[in-house]
């Protein structure tokens, strides 16, 4: 857990990093790959957080017999991440 609160600082910093840029009016393609890079980490944190989600709550769900409910909620939540 600790590696993703480190990488969720990391991307803090970057969203810092692109509104100072823009204060200071820098080059919009500059600007535009950082915003593209602070997403590609977004989406590796949120695959991290999934995969531990899947690893602990839905495998105790569906040991509990509480696997279907878990699954469809993993799925909608899946969805909106796919958006």
């Amino acid at each position: 857990m600790q590696k993703i609160v480190n990488r969720l600082k990391r991307i803090e910093g970057q969203v810092r990093g692109i509104q100072k840029m823009v204060e200071e009016d820098r080059y919009c393609v500059d600007i535009l790959v950082q915003i593209s890079a602070i997403q590609s980490a977004l989406k590796q944190v949120g695959f991290s957080i999934t995969e531990r989600h899947i690893n602990h709550c839905v495998s105790d769900a569906i040991k509990q017999g509480e696997g279907q409910e878990t699954i469809a909620e993993l799925m909608s939540v899946l969805k909106q991440f796919s958006k």
